[in-house]
């Protein structure tokens, strides 16, 4: 139909160029833009809501409900909301005034949801920042955010005594008198241009997320789980979907998040009916506990594109969720932007990232900023209350990703260009199919490759690099490297492997690093991208001499080593991370190794001891402690399971 039209309007009118003819057909757009972009209330979310009032309104509905469940830390709302206010009246004390930036730079934990909850008290917007970070990365953070005050551990420990004398009512600042469109926080993700950019998102964009939405329900009494980096924009959804709602937010150490046994007795004990998972650590539990997720009412993954013969396996089994939830979202859109339930084992090459969720909308462009007919590829825009302001101090590349929205019924109302590319499906659901640049996505982070390319050519003994991600094993991406070194002065991966270390964030240090006199140029002068070879299964990013496993066990651990990462030796001092281990391949190598030894290896013995010798060592003396015959044949039971349920996940993909 839509060729139909090309050529019908071709020939009424030859003189206009291609691109000047109208694809899209009048009721083609009345079905895309106002239909199926349907999702906004009028004064959805009031614009003299925030954060801070909102939650003071579940604290006192619910003071005596349980608000957040950290390990050992508990606290009723009544308890958070003294604590809190404590500290906003401390921030205030230190010169914070509303419209300021706080840094944020501790782990997740109780303390951290206090102090984001003081920040927005004390009328100021947070910034997170990941103690896992480089010094360098963290101080170039709050130098753009501009953040007068850092909080720390070490600041809250040396001014307990003074936070504990301030009162605990309120400060007269709360939530700084701007409403829905004061500045909340502050959010980094990855530069193009070789440095993270700032994302600043209002109050209102947290609001429509979280409150009477379309798409997920959380209610009063209910625990939702904290499993995300407190960088990641899940956390947002998470803390605030929990606390605005009079819910608990329950705690998920990293440690446990990365263990399909210690996360699955973790949503069973603490009873977790709303659950954000990244799409990759989504399918690894999937496959190797999928019963840890029958107890979830709402588990949501998203962050990457999903491997649909591992989801549809899971919808097929008893073991599903009682909601599963493909979400999308850029970091400009705060978190979400598009929601669909999986409810049954949908065929197809790819799964549907669903419809726009409350006070959101999505419009398919092509390059002139029109409609693309039903079923064509276009640029995925978004609108609606979700939108961040922008970047800040960068007024160019907010001019450029924010551009005024055609189809809203308001003036001033702005589109955010997401550079990725998709299509409507007939019902309205809509096909994630690929991006328009390098950006990508990876375990849930957003990457530009730019960045980590700009880190590289910065190096002594660079001449030229790039870095692509790469699936030359199924189901395993990973950032490679190809560089081409200064032949006066040539580069050595372990050397460039720390050198990143020192500047980017670990989920940015490629895997793997291949050494090339040049990179390959097609006809046209560019890299020939298809040209550039796999890895070969070496040790370019050990650190150390290689020395050959001695023992039986040790043997056994480079075996799996091996295997999981595909490479031809790992010596026994080798560092995994060194080799190019990352979260993900840390759990498959405690899985090739339960199989292997026929005990159970939990993830975070290999994250304590990363190498070949240190773990022998540990599971040496662990091995020592003799098991009775029952606790043997149910451990025997149980990797017979898992292994059975591994072979028909994998035969469904």
């Amino acid at each position: 139909a839509a060729l139909q039209r090309l050529l019908a309007a071709a020939v009424a009118e030859p003189d206009r160029g291609v691109w000047d003819l109208e694809l899209a057909s009048e009721a083609e757009r009345q079905q895309v833009h106002r239909e199926w972009n349907d999702t906004e209330t009028p004064g959805w979310p009031p614009e003299d809501w925030d954060l801070a009032g909102r939650f003071a309104v579940a604290a006192a509905a619910h003071p005596d409900a349980p608000a957040l469940a950290f390990e050992d830390a508990r606290l009723t709302y009544a308890e958070l909301e003294a604590r809190a206010n404590r500290l906003a009246h401390h921030l205030a004390g230190l010169g914070v005034a509303p419209g300021d930036r706080v840094g944020i730079l501790l782990e997740r934990s109780a303390a951290f949801v206090v102090a984001v909850l003081a920040a927005v008290k004390a009328g100021a917007a947070y910034v997170p920042l990941d103690p896992a970070y480089p010094e360098e990365r963290r101080t170039f953070m709050v130098e753009d955010a501009g953040a007068g005050v850092v909080l720390t551990e070490a600041l809250l420990a040396e001014a307990a005594a003074a936070i504990a004398s301030r009162p605990s009512t309120p400060p007269a600042v709360a939530g700084g008198g701007g409403g829905g469109a004061s500045l909340a926080y502050v959010m980094f993700t990855s530069g193009s241009t070789g440095v993270p950019k700032g994302i600043a998102i209002p109050h209102r964009a947290v609001l429509r997320l979280v409150l009477d939405t379309n798409y997920v329900r959380l209610a009063p009494g209910e625990r939702v789980a904290q499993a995300s980096n407190t960088s990641f924009d899940a956390a947002t959804f998470e803390i605030w979907g929990a606390l605005l709602n009079g819910a608990c937010l329950v705690g998920v150490p990293r440690e446990v998040a990365l263990s399909p046994e210690d996360l699955g007795a973790l949503l069973e004990r603490e009873r977790i009916a709303a659950l954000f998972l990244t799409t990759a650590l989504f399918q690894q539990l999937a496959v190797d506990r999928p019963a840890a997720l029958r107890g979830v009412r709402s588990l949501l993954f998203g962050g990457e594109v999903a491997d649909p013969g591992r989801v549809r396996a899971l919808v097929a089994s008893g073991d599903r969720p009682e909601r599963l939830l493909h979400v999308y979202g850029p970091t400009e859109g705060t978190t979400f932007t598009t929601a669909g339930e999986l409810t049954e084992a949908q065929e197809g090459r790819s799964l549907p990232i669903g419809r726009p969720i409350t006070a959101s909308t999505v419009h398919l462009l092509d390059r002139l900023g029109r409609p693309v007919p039903l079923g064509a590829a276009g640029e995925l825009c978004a609108g609606g209350a979700g939108l961040a302001w922008g970047y800040p101090g960068r007024a160019d590349l907010t001019a450029e990703r924010f551009v005024p929205d055609p189809f809203a019924a308001h003036p001033g109302a702005r589109l955010y260009r997401t550079g990725d590319l998709c299509r409507f499906l007939p019902d309205g659901r809509i096909d994630f199919l690929g991006r328009f640049d390098s950006q990508v996505k990876l375990r849930g982070f957003r990457i530009e490759l730019g960045e980590i390319e700009a880190a590289l050519a910065a190096q002594p003994g660079v001449r030229e690099a790039l870095v692509l991600v790469r699936e030359d094993t199924p189901g395993d991406r990973r950032l490679v490297a190809y560089v081409a070194p200064d032949p006066e002065r040539p580069a050595v991966a372990a050397e460039l492997r720390e050198a990143l270390r020192a500047r980017l964030p670990d989920y940015m240090v490629p895997a793997a690093f291949v050494e090339l006199p040049s990179l390959p140029l097609n006809p046209n002068g560019k890299v020939d991208r298809a040209a550039l070879p796999a890895p070969e299964g070496g040790r370019s990013g050990a650190a150390v001499p290689y020395v050959e496993p001695g023992t039986a066990l040790e043997r056994e651990i480079a075996a799996a080593v091996r295997e999981v990462l595909g490479l031809d030796r790992v010596g026994r001092d080798d560092s995994f991370f060194d080799l190019g281990a990352h979260s993900l391949s840390m759990i498959r190598i405690a899985t090739a190794l339960t199989g292997r030894l026929g005990r159970p290896v939990r993830v975070i013995e290999i994250f304590r001891f990363p190498n070949v010798a240190a773990l022998a060592r540990h599971l040496g003396e662990a091995e020592e402690v003799p098991l009775d015959r029952e606790t043997h044949d149910r451990r025997a039971d149980a990797r017979r399971q898992s292994m059975s349920r591994r072979r028909e996940m994998r035969r469904g993909r």
